[in-house]
């Protein structure tokens, strides 16, 4: 199995203090984050892109870009790009351009995006959203894939015998759909025989498990190997422990004042206690040995190959982060790395072109 420690860049004031740290500084957290995964052993680290408050995660091409030249071996994923919200030969340029500056080590999740005020400021609607967004990548593939293209495109100007550059270092890059509950994500996925990301933040296992069972279904339905089939799945939440005692007991004020947050705003309200939260979310909070079942328990419905975790301490003191992190590392993955498989896969680049 491998781990990724992804980063949404949210900012908001911290859950427990109501201190709001400044955007230099929330930036300068990620950067810090991103060095921390990488000598602490994880195999890859992600920024999201979102286009709406509390996040400062707009332009993730500039973030990966910058920690492409502070890393060397980790790989650099985006968690998601919005491609319904993009236009596909701009984020082509991007993306190309920062697959060689990291010599191949980036990864794509690709999605349509979550959040109205995020489409409104694109002029995306919410009928034409899963359109965009298949449009998008179909086109962002081909260019990939093809020296030239045409295209008859809806949502930007048509294409023909159009040359884009800078040709990539990976033939092909390789593309994860991202999907939280929608079909269309899982089907485009199936479609063209890309791996699967589950969200799986927001709820208990039951509705992912039914998307991936759905990606599997669409899977065999477009013909593809299915050795080749990989999924990977998101966490809730990380803090590693001595015991799940003092997991549960650290944890509580930040799940609290989170709860609080989504009381106040009218947020769904999934589950009412920590208890409850570290029994039935995907939450991984507890001693190493029970991190360890609960994501056996999780692989056994989801069979993902890929687990993603918070890098951001998000409310816990940030000395009781890097100790959950580290302890992550050298007492749940080991185990995990030696029991679960790997993707169907190489982590390297894909077939490095000069």
């Amino acid at each position: 199995m491998k781990f990724l420690a992804v980063t949404l860049i949210v900012h908001r004031p911290d859950p427990v203090t109501g201190v709001l740290k400044p955007t230099h500084d929330r930036l300068r957290e990620v950067v810090d984050n991103a060095v921390l995964a990488e000598e602490l052993g994880f195999d890859g680290f992600g920024v999201g892109e979102r286009h709406e408050r509390p996040f400062l995660s707009s332009a993730p091409t500039v973030v990966l870009s910058h920690l492409a030249a502070l890393t060397r071996r980790i790989r650099l994923f985006t968690a998601v790009t919005t491609l319904s919200l993009l236009d596909p030969v701009r984020a082509y340029e991007d993306y190309a351009t920062l697959d060689h500056l990291s010599r191949g080590r980036l990864d794509l999740i690709i999605g349509k995006g979550n959040g109205t005020a995020q489409r409104e400021l694109f002029q995306v609607t919410p009928e034409d959203q899963w359109d965009r967004n298949a449009e998008s990548y179909d086109v962002f593939r081909r260019i990939w894939r093809q020296d030239r293209i045409t295209a008859d495109t809806r949502f930007r100007p048509p294409l023909k015998d159009a040359e884009v550059w800078p040709r990539p270092y990976q033939r092909p890059v390789r593309v994860w759909h991202g999907s939280a509950t929608s079909r269309e994500s899982v089907d485009l996925a199936a479609r063209h025989g890309d791996p699967l990301f589950s969200a799986n933040v927001t709820h208990p296992i039951e509705p992912y498990a039914e998307l991936i069972d759905h990606y599997r279904e669409r899977w065999a339905h477009y013909g593809h190997d299915p050795a080749r089939l990989t999924v990977g799945a998101g966490t809730a939440g990380l803090l590693v422990a001595r015991t799940s005692q003092e997991a549960a007991q650290t944890y509580r004020p930040v799940f609290e004042a989170n709860l609080a947050f989504q009381k106040e705003t009218g947020l769904p309200v999934v589950f009412e206690t920590v208890e409850d939260f570290v029994e039935r979310s995907s939450a991984l909070i507890g001693s190493p040995q029970q991190i360890v079942d609960k994501v056996h328990r999780y692989h056994e419905r989801f069979g993902h190959s890929v687990l993603h975790v918070h890098a951001d301490a998000g409310g816990l003191p940030d000395s009781v982060h890097r100790d959950s992190l580290e302890r992550f590392q050298s007492e749940v993955a080991p185990a995990l790395r030696h029991a679960l498989p790997d993707p169907p896969f190489p982590w390297e680049p894909v077939s490095p072109v000069p």
